[in-house]
C-alpha cells in the first residue's frame, strides 16, 4: 500500500514536471517568434526588401529571374499605416550617384516596379542626340558626354532620337542598360523621388553571379 501511494505520488509528480517542461517550451517559442518579429518587420519595413529582375531591360548586368536584395533605408518614404502625422514618416534623405541601380515604383502604374539605371541627377538637364548621353549642370554649363563604359559595351547607342529633358529638384532621369527594350525616362518622363524604393545592393542568385553591387 505505502509502495503503491508512492508510485501514484510519483506519477503525479512527473506529469506535473512534463507539464511545466512542455509549458516552458511553448513560452520560449512564442519568445523566439516575437523576437523575430520585432527584429524582422523594421529590417522588411525600413532597411532591405528582395525583388526577382522580371523581363531584359537590364541586360546584359541584370538577368531575368536574378533575386536582388534592395537597401531601402534613407532612400524611399515610409509611413506608418494611414497616419498622416510627419512624425510618424521616414523620409529619403540618401543622394544617388550617377550609375546607381535602383528599384522604384513606375510612375504611370504605382503598383509595378521597374528596375533602372540613375542617368541624371536633380536639377539637371539630360540631352540624348546622336546615340549619346549628354549631361548639363553648374560644373558643365556647355555639358559633356557622359561616360557609360563602366556598365555598357563602347558600341552601345541610346536609341531615342534627340531629346532634352530638365530635371527638377526631386527629380530623376533612369534608363535601362539595355537600351532598344527598355521602357523608361525617354518614354515616360522623369522619374519622381518619392515613387523610390532603394538601390540595388547584393545580387543573392544565381549564386554564381553572388555578389555586393
Amino acid at each position: 500500500m505505502n509502495t503503491s501511494s508512492f508510485s501514484q505520488s510519483g506519477g503525479n509528480d512527473s506529469e506535473q514536471e512534463v507539464y511545466q517542461g512542455f509549458g516552458a517550451f511553448f513560452l520560449e517559442i512564442i519568445k523566439v517568434f516575437i523576437l523575430a518579429l520585432v527584429i524582422i518587420v523594421p529590417v522588411r519595413v525600413f532597411l532591405f526588401q528582395p525583388f526577382f529582375v522580371q523581363g531584359a531591360s537590364m541586360e546584359p548586368n541584370f538577368h531575368n529571374g536574378e533575386y536582388l536584395i534592395i537597401n531601402e533605408f534613407g532612400y524611399k518614404q515610409t509611413s506608418f499605416g494611414d497616419v498622416n502625422d510627419p512624425s510618424f514618416s521616414v523620409t529619403s534623405w540618401k543622394d544617388l550617384e550617377r550609375g546607381d541601380v535602383v528599384v522604384f515604383r513606375y510612375p504611370n502604374e504605382p503598383s509595378q516596379f521597374f528596375i533602372k539605371r540613375v542617368i541624371g541627377l536633380p536639377g539637371e538637364t539630360v540631352k540624348i542626340a546622336r546615340g549619346q548621353v549628354h549631361i548639363i549642370n553648374e560644373r558643365f554649363p556647355d555639358g559633356i558626354v557622359l561616360d557609360e563604359t563602366d556598365y555598357l559595351d563602347s558600341d552601345v547607342e541610346t536609341i531615342s532620337g534627340t531629346m532634352t529633358t530638365t530635371l527638377s529638384d526631386d527629380e530623376y532621369f533612369v534608363m535601362g542598360d539595355n537600351r532598344g527594350a527598355s521602357h523608361d525616362s525617354r518614354t515616360w518622363g522623369p522619374l519622381p523621388k518619392n515613387m523610390m524604393i532603394g538601390r540595388v545592393l547584393v545580387r543573392a542568385w544565381p549564386l554564381n553571379r553572388l555578389g555586393v553591387l
